[in-house]
């Protein structure tokens, strides 16, 4: 009975092997047949409702960030406060939170049972792209760079009602 269990165990071991010989002639892959890298502009809008995801990628469009997200996260509320803590955000005193920035994954979450309207949505997206373009989790810092995207938000809608 043991020669037998050893025998086929054997037979199973060495047909695993088997399956993983090829032919002398296999093609080595070289570096133009791998994966490209994904632009510089491409990120992922997850957790939005349709017309929000068109929204926030017309505003990014308007905005031509230096430093986009890699992904933008509508999350409900109870997620975003068990992310933000997750992170450890530090919210000042006095201040509310409806969107943060997550520096290292470059990752925008928004409290999408705190979306409030179109107009200030593009003004606090252009916020965070502040934080990601400074890469600094300073206020003032991310205030300054958003500046120029908020102005080109605001020519954009000023050229729609022309």
């Amino acid at each position: 009975m043991k020669f037998r269990i050893w025998t086929t165990l054997f037979l199973v071991t060495s047909a695993q092997f088997g399956w993983a010989q090829t032919s002398g002639n296999a093609k080595l892959v070289n570096a133009e047949a791998t994966a490209p890298e994904p632009s510089a502009n491409s990120y992922t809008v997850l957790g939005a409702t349709p017309q929000q995801e068109a929204l926030i990628r017309a505003q990014i469009r308007i905005m031509q960030p230096d430093v986009y997200p890699l992904r933008v996260l509508f999350v409900p509320h109870w997620k975003y406060v068990d992310t933000a803590r997750t992170f450890r955000l530090h919210v000042p005193a006095g201040y509310s939170s409806a969107m943060f920035t997550h520096l290292p994954s470059r990752s925008v979450f928004i409290d999408s049972d705190r979306y409030v309207s179109d107009d200030s949505l593009g003004y606090w997206v252009a916020h965070e792209l502040g934080h990601l373009a400074t890469n600094s989790v300073s206020e003032s810092d991310a205030d300054k760079a958003a500046r120029e995207y908020r102005r080109r938000l605001k020519d954009a809608r000023k050229t729609d009602l022309h």
